[in-house]
C-alpha cells in the first residue's frame, strides 16, 4: 500500500527499521512535485515535506527502494508546474514512478475546473516522466552491482529464475539448480533495462 507523508516520523522509520523482517521498500504516492498543483488537488502535504520524509526513510534504511505515483495533466498545471516536478522527482531519485494522465471523473471538482489539459499534452508529460524514470531507476539499480543480494525464486522465464530481492527488484539468477520458493543470497554480475542479473553465491 502507499503511505501518507506525515506518518513518517523519527519514532516511525526508528521502529520499523527495527525489525528483521521489513524489506526497505517504500511506495510513497507523490502526485505532482509542484506545491501550486498540489494545493490545487488538495493535497495537505508540500514537495519540500515529501523529499524530507525521504530522506528520513534513508537516514534508517541502507538504500531503500522508494517508488511513487505521480499524475501529470491535471487541470490548470502548466508547463512550469510540470518541471517543478520533473525537479522534484530528480532531487528525490525514486527507484521507480508510476506516471497516469489525469482522467476526468463526473462529479469531482477537478472534472469543472478550468484550463483542462489535452490528451495530447497529457501523454507527452508521461512520455517525459517515463524517460526521465528509466534513468534514475538504473542509477538506483547501478549501486547494487558487485554486491550480494537476497532473493526469493519464484518463476521461470527464458530458462532461468527470477525473483525479487528485498528492496523489490527483479533479478534473473543465472545459475543451475535454483528452486522455487528459496530465498538464495545472489552476486549482481549486470544491471539491465528492467532490473538485474546475478550468480547464487556458494560457501
Amino acid at each position: 500500500g502507499s503511505l501518507e507523508p506525515r506518518i513518517i516520523t523519527e519514532e516511525f522509520a526508528g521502529t520499523i527499521s527495527s525489525m528483521p523482517k521489513m524489506c526497505p521498500h517504500f511506495h510513497l504516492s507523490l502526485q505532482s512535485g509542484c506545491d501550486t498543483t498540489l494545493e490545487r488537488m488538495n493535497r495537505r502535504y508540500r514537495s519540500t515535506e515529501y523529499a524530507e520524509k525521504c530522506d528520513l526513510l534513508r537516514k534508517y534504511f541502507k538504500n531503500p527502494a522508494l517508488t511513487t505515483d505521480v499524475i501529470v495533466g491535471f487541470p490548470g498545471e502548466t508547463e512550469e508546474n510540470f518541471k517543478e516536478t520533473l525537479e522534484t522527482l530528480k532531487e528525490i531519485r525514486f527507484s521507480g514512478i508510476h506516471v497516469f494522465p489525469y482522467s476526468q471523473r463526473t462529479g469531482t471538482p477537478a472534472a469543472t475546473y478550468p484550463d483542462q489539459v489535452s490528451n495530447e499534452l497529457k501523454k507527452e508529460r508521461v512520455h517525459r516522466v517515463q524517460e526521465l524514470e528509466k534513468g534514475i531507476a538504473k542509477d538506483y539499480r547501478d549501486q547494487f552491482l558487485g554486491k550480494v543480494v537476497h532473493v526469493l525464486a519464484e518463476e521461470v522465464k527464458n530458462g532461468w529464475y527470477e525473483g525479487l530481492t528485498d528492496e523489490y527488484i527483479r533479478v534473473t539468477i543465472r545459475s543451475e539448480g535454483v528452486e522455487r520458493g528459496i530465498m538464495y543470497p545472489v552476486r549482481i554480475t549486470a544491471i539491465t533495462e528492467e532490473g538485474m542479473v546475478g550468480e547464487v553465491v556458494t560457501a
